[in-house]
């Protein structure tokens, strides 16, 4: 599989009081046939494990050749502002876009459930392990949990799928005639799993009230845990990041636990 237009830049990231030395490159990494899907990647000296991160709203990141975010919320969702985070933390990270003949309106919408989609991140998945040779979590939010719970269902355990898998402020519902996470097989799923929740989540599709529906429907899973968090500030419409449905205000907070969980639950 040939990989193109790659980019590498080396730098220094300075985060709340460590310095750790970084590597970022962005990629067009070939999907299916004449489809590509563009990376960015952030990797921390020694990474423990890999990230690849599904961001909420409709996807269309338009990530730039320079590592920059230029569409759908131009970086808002929370899983873009907590990435550097996430690599202080010794995670490598590879934010997926949309993939390339899906680079404009609707972006993923109404795609994230299609055999296509999990074919683009079984790719994705793919050349992250054998770049690192780490474990590699899905880690989604807000309809990016629509697609991460997806993958992990129709990839399975093994060399295919994912090693872990992470839901942030999870759309347990969606519109009429659109599966939420607690509409698919979740009992299909066979790996380790981490719930992340506000408890005030405002947002109609993704009620705090909801969890338990969803972690009973989680019974395969060797194990799993829900961390719930309250706090930060909410401004504006409630499902988006700038609301406690985005962790706005504790987003570092957030973020490190996550990374705390993912180190200690992943092989060696």
């Amino acid at each position: 599989m040939t990989v193109f237009l790659v980019l590498l830049q080396f730098g220094v990231l300075a985060f709340t009081g460590l310095v750790e030395a970084q590597t970022q490159r962005v990629l067009d990494l070939p999907t299916r046939h004449g489809v590509t899907v563009r990376l960015l990647i952030l990797t921390p000296k020694n990474p423990r494990a890999a990230l690849v991160i599904l961001p909420g709203g409709l996807g269309g990141l338009q990530i730039s050749l320079d590592g920059k975010f230029q569409g759908e919320g131009k970086g808002g969702n929370f899983l873009l502002r907590a990435r550097h985070t996430f690599v202080s933390q010794g995670l490598l990270v590879a934010i997926a876009d949309a993939p390339s003949d899906r680079r404009t309106p609707p972006y993923l919408g109404g795609y994230r459930t299609r055999p296509e989609h999990a074919t683009d991140m079984k790719a994705v998945i793919g050349w992250v392990r054998r770049e690192t040779s780490i474990p590699v979590w899905v880690v989604g939010n807000s309809s990016g949990t629509l697609s991460a719970a997806f993958i992990a269902i129709r990839l399975g355990r093994g060399n295919e799928g994912p090693d872990g898998l992470v839901l942030t402020s999870t759309m347990f519902t969606h519109d009429p005639g659109l599966p939420g996470v607690l509409d698919m097989p979740l009992q299909k799923i066979r790996i380790p799993t981490l719930i992340v929740h506000h408890k005030q989540d405002g947002c109609k599709y993704c009620r705090y009230g909801d969890l338990p529906r969803l972690t009973h429907k989680l019974s395969s899973v060797p194990y799993k845990e829900v961390l719930t968090f309250d706090g930060g500030t909410s401004v504006g419409d409630p499902c988006e990041p700038k609301a406690y449905h985005g962790f706005n205000g504790i987003v570092e907070k957030v973020g490190g636990a996550i990374a705390d969980w993912i180190v200690q639950h992943s092989a060696p």
